[in-house]
């Protein structure tokens, strides 16, 4: 199975109390060293990547601006650019995988694929990209427009995007390079292609400014979960991280996106599904369950909720929270929110117990036990095809990890069900492995 550790370069993760838990260093977040920790310990765990998620403003849908988000520290509280970190993890490993979240909606292609490209040589070919099409208002504000874009229009200027960029990384040959100091020849300019590439969205002339990288560009990540989002990850992305909450809405997910590849030309094995999972780990279950209590004890509502206003584009403040979540058209995470609403269906839950969901984790599945019983429930969803691997998404930072890496990891390599070295010299080799 292949491993990658959610992360959001802040106060937050999937669990949105973590900054307030009794073992997290509360003002880590904005110091290098906390990151630094967590990436030697995933690396010591032979995980495939670690990657930021990331978004381009503070909640403001919620009550209609910022104050409750930024005043009880939500998902988007704070979230430093975690480019500028990777390049910094690049120095202080040698093997992982480096993901980052940058938008197709506020982006350029030439700009975008000479950030990606850079890190790819930083990092001697462990670079990826976490492709996202930004949803929220909070973030159309902040770069000057009246609205967000069309939930479809989102894509097709992503699909554009994806088409620009992989053509800039291409235009240098891989043998374009020469570097013949006696004959003064820095490389063979028949080798390098300007792309004169002429869209609905974009007209980039290129080629890029630098050279061909290890991977030829990164690693492409995709989370989308709409119809329309799971066919732009069918077409382009070698990782597709999702958020279900059982086996059979996992296993749903799985057959629906590799099967959507073979019309876009690929293999369903061309794309590794991660599925989310929030461990707790103890020596005993009981242990295990008291630490998932301690946290979930946490959890305020009302701070899921304005993530979710965030993440769905509607402001939740003025519906009953004792009520139903309403049965609404949102602008934001189609597929998430169709989620929202077959769990409450389900489970009769209102909508304050849809904000302690989000809070404690945004619908990511949580397990509690020993490190055998997590490794039983991991090795079970992959041999029932829910999943390639999966997503770990910590509780707390920066050693939220490290029982997950000393327990978890050395009971799947004593299966069988997880490397034990790194094979391959860029993250691509790791998950074609």
């Amino acid at each position: 199975m292949h491993l990658a550790a959610f992360l959001i370069a802040g106060n937050a993760s999937h669990s949105q109390v973590l900054w307030r838990h009794p073992e997290s260093n509360p003002g880590g977040f904005l110091k290098l060293d906390y990151y630094a920790h967590i990436a030697q310990t995933l690396e010591r765990g032979k995980f495939d990547l670690l990657f930021f998620a990331d978004r381009l403003a503070v909640s403001t849908r919620f009550g209609g601006d910022h104050r409750y988000g930024v005043g009880y520290g939500d998902q988007d509280a704070t979230r430093l650019d975690p480019l500028p970190v990777l390049g910094a993890l690049a120095a202080m490993t040698s093997k992982i995988g480096l993901g980052a979240t940058r938008s197709t909606t506020y982006s350029q292609p030439f700009s975008l694929a000479r950030e990606f490209a850079t890190l790819d040589h930083l990092s001697s070919g462990r670079a990826a990209w976490n492709v996202v099409t930004s949803v929220n208002q909070g973030e159309a504000d902040n770069f000057g427009l009246r609205e967000t874009l069309g939930h479809d229009a989102r894509y097709d200027r992503a699909d554009e995007f994806l088409d620009v960029v992989h053509q800039l990384w291409g235009s240098w040959a891989p043998d374009a390079l020469l570097l013949e100091a006696s004959s003064g020849r820095y490389a063979n300019a028949d080798r390098v292609t300007a792309i004169s590439h002429r869209g609905r969205y974009f007209n980039v002339r290129g080629p890029l400014n630098i050279p061909a990288t290890p991977q030829v560009g990164p690693v492409i990540i995709q989370a989308g979960s709409s119809h329309r989002g799971q066919d732009f990850a069918a077409r382009w992305a070698e990782v597709v991280f999702g958020i279900q909450p059982d086996l059979a809405r996992m296993q749903r997910f799985y057959n629906d996106l590799k099967g959507r590849a073979v019309k876009f030309g690929r293999k369903p094995g061309d794309i590794k599904v991660l599925t989310a999972l929030m461990p707790f780990i103890g020596r005993t279950r009981a242990e295990a369950e008291e630490k998932q209590a301690r946290h979930n004890a946490l959890v305020d509502p009302i701070v899921g909720l304005s993530t979710l206003s965030s993440h769905m584009n509607v402001d939740f403040s003025g519906y009953a929270l004792d009520a139903p979540i309403a049965d609404l058209e949102v602008a934001g995470m189609q597929g998430l929110f169709s989620l929202i609403r077959e769990l409450s269906a389900e489970r009769q839950l209102t909508l304050a117990d849809v904000g302690r969901l989000y809070a404690s984790g945004v619908l990511v599945p949580q397990v509690a036990g020993t490190a055998a019983d997590i490794a039983d429930w991991m090795g079970h969803i992959v041999s029932k095809q829910g999943a390639d691997g999966f997503v770990i998404t910590p509780v707390h930072l920066p050693s939220g990890f490290d029982d997950f890496v000393e327990q978890v990891v050395p009971e799947l390599q004593r299966r069988g069900q997880f490397r034990l070295d790194y094979r391959g010299d860029t993250l691509r080799s790791y998950l074609q492995d």
